[in-house]
């Protein structure tokens, strides 16, 4: 189930500097999700997005609102 590799990949995220400071430059969610992918982890930027406003331990999914981003 995606959402379970979801917060799987957010506990690795929280105990990984390398990965989190990927995971910080990353420009979109799917590229998020590509880096997840990367490292064993499925699940999409869109399934990310969703996520957005819950916590995993210590790590907050926060959508950042890009200026210039047409909704």
């Amino acid at each position: 189930m995606a959402l379970d590799q979801l917060r799987q990949f957010l506990a690795r995220m929280q105990d990984e500097p390398a990965l989190r400071a990927q995971v910080l430059a990353a420009a979109t969610a799917d590229d998020v999700a590509q880096i997840a992918a990367g490292v064993g982890y499925s699940f999409s930027g869109d399934e990310l997005l969703r996520f957005s406003g819950q916590k995993v331990g210590r790590v907050t999914v926060n959508k950042k609102d890009l200026p210039g981003e047409y909704n």
